[in-house]
């Protein structure tokens, strides 16, 4: 396994990153955050990359931050996009993540933090910071209350207790429950799916999706139209209908 502290790697146009210290339960110090961080750099300006997943090596996904570098007087945050990387400011495009092992404190928010969920069946996810009297200020309590039902939302929090897989399953934040093992293959063929959609298209469904709930019923289809009519009048919109009728599979240009 590398030395270096997050990998990444190209399948076609999906940028895999994992997060590489399985001796430390790929708790997030500050190189790490800031390796995290130029990942999502990449994955947003590369127009090659059309979707992304981010997992964890050795068989956990992420045990939250690093204590030891934090009482070393280290912040795994980076400035915009906050704890890891990524938090306060995921990626514009679709990103996945794939949870093996363990996805604690800061790691469920990273988890938290993506677009789509894969897990293990023995994953197990968790917010514990008021076992020590702190909050989880990652973005988590605030993305579980959206993703699951409130009085789940309100349970998991309050009492800091980890869920297994199957009752994440049940309470709808996971989008595919595999065998130990498998998260990263199936994330992958999820977001290879994605990528082959066209992605200016996929980049707006995401925002629209994401965005919407804070959109005035009374502007809601306006604020819409910001982001739909460009991908309608552009380029890969009359692609995708020439491919259409011609038969073929469309050869997307981002434009």
């Amino acid at each position: 396994m590398s030395d270096q502290q997050v990998l990444t790697e190209r399948h076609g146009n999906v940028l895999v990153v994992t997060i590489n210290r399985p001796e430390a339960r790929n708790a997030i110090n500050t190189v790490t955050a800031e390796a995290i961080a130029d990942a999502m750099r990449l994955l947003d300006e590369d127009d090659s990359l059309f979707a992304g997943v981010i997992t964890g090596a050795g068989g956990t996904f992420c045990a939250g931050m690093d204590l030891k570098a934090f009482l070393a007087g280290e912040r795994p945050s980076v400035p915009v996009r906050g704890f890891a990387g990524i938090v306060e400011a995921p990626p514009r495009k679709p990103i996945i993540a794939a949870v093996e092992g363990y996805a604690l404190a800061g790691g469920f928010e990273i988890a938290l933090a993506c677009d789509l969920l894969v897990a293990a069946e023995d994953a197990r996810f968790g917010l514990p910071e008021v076992r020590r009297s702190l909050v989880a200020g990652g973005g988590g309590l605030m993305r579980l209350s959206r993703r699951i039902p409130y009085h789940h939302a309100m349970e998991w929090a309050l009492t800091g207790e980890l869920v297994d897989a199957r009752r994440a399953d049940a309470a709808g934040l996971v989008n595919r429950l595999v065998p130990p093992g498998q998260a990263l293959a199936a994330a992958l063929e999820l977001a290879e799916r994605i990528a082959a959609n066209g992605p200016l298209a996929v980049r707006a469904t995401k925002q629209i999706i994401a965005n919407a709930r804070d959109w005035d019923s009374a502007t809601e289809f306006d604020e819409q139209r910001k982001l739909s009519e460009p991908v309608r009048s552009s380029e890969d919109a009359r692609e995708g209908a020439l491919a259409f009728t011609e038969k073929r599979a469309p050869r997307w240009r981002g434009r």
